[in-house]
Order: structure tokens, then C-alpha cells, then sequence
């Protein structure tokens, strides 16, 4: 049995939202002014320590990539910043989140905090991926998942990937 540093702390704002697959938070360690080394490093612990097999940034800036890397947990960048156009960021994360499951991987999403950029991109891959038919559906699925109501940027990108669903199915 290890010790509680050993075994790391959740990190804030976690929640599956497909269980024991794929996951959500805020940025490990924390964001801004709030950002700790030491918390960084026991929530990549605990990261590791569950069986998590990738960790997915969706920062801009490739900040922190290198703490993960001294943890020995594999990570993927792939940048998500608030002008990049909706549509082909989230085909391409889309992309690489169908890939990452598929192969059987154990993956946590983040970006400096859990808000609707990161809460409406995973609804709307419930969406793109047809685990969750109806976009409103999916938004009452991750409101009750993350304990937050989804604002208008998130239900808009919730929109974009109906929209990339709809265009897959044809």
C-alpha cells in the first residue's frame, strides 16, 4: 500500500465523462495565479497512479507538457485557443480522441479550467460520436456531469459538432 502523497490527489473539477475511459478537468495544478507546482505533480501522480494512458492538453501554449514527461505519463497537444475556428479544431481533436479510445487508451482532457470550452467540446463529441444522439441531450448529459450549466460558447460548440455529425452521416 503506498502512501497519500504517493498515490497523487484528484485533480479539481475531474469527472468521466465516458467511465473509466475519458475524462475532464481543469489544468493539473491549477490555472493563472493559482497554478502550483507541488499540487501540478500530485495530481499528475494520481493520473498515473489510476491508469490513465494519455493526457490530452488542449492549452494554446504548450506550457507544463514537460512536467508530464517527468512523470512518465504520455501526453498529447492538442492546441484549442479562442480564435482558432471551431469547426476544424474540433475535427481534428474529434480525430484524435476516436483514435486514442480505439486503441484501447485511458484519457484525461484538459485546459486551464473546466468551463464550456472544455464542457461543450465534450458533448459535442458525445454528439460527433453518436453515443449521445440529440445535441440536447448531450448538453443535459454534461451538465449533470461536470455540476455546471453549459453557457452560449459551449452549446455553440455543441452546435459545430452536430453540425460535423450531421455532415459524417451523410
Amino acid at each position: 500500500m503506498k502512501g497519500k502523497w504517493a498515490q497523487g490527489i484528484v485533480p479539481r473539477h475531474f469527472a468521466w465523462v465516458i467511465k473509466g475511459r475519458l475524462a475532464m478537468s481543469e489544468r493539473p495544478g491549477g490555472y493563472g495565479a493559482n497554478h502550483r507546482r507541488v499540487r501540478r505533480m500530485e495530481e499528475i501522480i494520481w493520473l498515473r497512479e489510476q491508469g490513465f494512458t494519455k493526457v490530452v492538453s488542449l492549452l494554446p501554449s504548450p506550457h507544463n507538457l514537460h512536467a508530464y514527461d517527468e512523470l512518465d505519463v504520455a501526453w498529447v497537444h492538442e492546441p484549442f485557443a479562442p480564435h482558432d475556428d471551431p469547426a476544424e479544431a474540433l475535427a481534428r481533436i474529434y480525430g484524435v480522441l476516436a483514435r486514442l479510445l480505439d486503441a484501447g487508451e485511458r484519457i484525461l482532457v484538459h485546459q486551464e479550467e473546466l468551463a464550456d470550452r472544455v464542457q461543450g467540446l465534450m458533448a459535442g463529441y458525445l454528439v460527433h460520436s453518436g453515443m449521445v444522439p440529440q445535441e440536447h441531450q448531450a448538453i443535459v448529459v454534461l451538465e449533470r456531469i461536470a455540476s455546471r450549466q453549459l453557457g452560449p460558447a459551449g452549446r455553440e460548440l455543441v452546435a459545430v459538432a452536430g453540425e460535423l455529425a450531421g455532415g459524417a452521416r451523410r
